[in-house]
């Protein structure tokens, strides 16, 4: 009959109704734990960008007294870097007599031990005094040539900071062809001196 029918369809109706308001409930629920889940992430991205940074500058702060030397040829330190670099440096850099370099240890780089024609592993330095790194850095300025090779001296900085300081490369290129005069600093501060100023 057509009351029966539409009683049938009251029911249907009320049934997909009662359905569609669950399904908003749930997707309104959804929706709260997604911002929920959203918030919480961007929070935990914060806090891992946050403590990478903390780690890389713990990581400069415990390599502040070491000093990268690129150049010299493989097995030249026969064994004793340490010893090797402590009589060759001073030489080399003609540091005032008496000068301690006070070294507390040195190593090649851990890279695998390069072919012939390859460059050869760095050196790594660790001083006992940051004033002898400074000394170190000022005696090459960058660099220093002599005994056939030409050996590079650097401060030993994490990989993320030498990323950040590389994006000055350029800017250095130009102020040098412009002969400006520049200093990068610690830890990736360009300072520009132009006109005194």
């Amino acid at each position: 009959t057509a009351q029966e029918n539409r009683d049938i369809l009251a029911r249907s109706n009320a049934d997909i109704l009662g359905r569609l308001a669950s399904i908003e409930m749930h997707l309104s629920d959804s929706d709260r734990r997604l911002a929920a889940a959203e918030m919480k992430i961007e929070s935990l991205t914060s806090d891992v960008a946050d403590f990478r940074n903390r780690l890389d500058d713990q990581q400069n702060r415990a390599q502040r007294n070491n000093v990268r030397i690129l150049g010299f040829p493989e097995g030249v330190e026969q064994g004793n870097p340490t010893q090797f670099l402590g009589e060759t440096l001073p030489a080399l850099l003609k540091l005032p007599e008496g000068t301690e370099l006070s070294i507390e240890r040195a190593h090649r780089s851990l890279a695998p031990s390069p072919v012939p024609g390859q460059r050869p592993r760095p050196f790594i330095v660790k001083l006992l005094h940051f004033s002898v790194k400074e000394l170190l850095l000022k005696s090459v300025r960058g660099h220093w040539t002599g005994r056939d090779t030409e050996s590079c001296f650097f401060p030993d900085l994490s990989k993320a900071l030498q990323d950040h300081r590389r994006l000055f490369l350029l800017v250095k290129k130009i102020l040098c062809e412009k002969e400006v005069k520049y200093g990068l600093f610690y830890p990736a501060t360009l300072w520009i001196t132009y006109r005194g100023e």
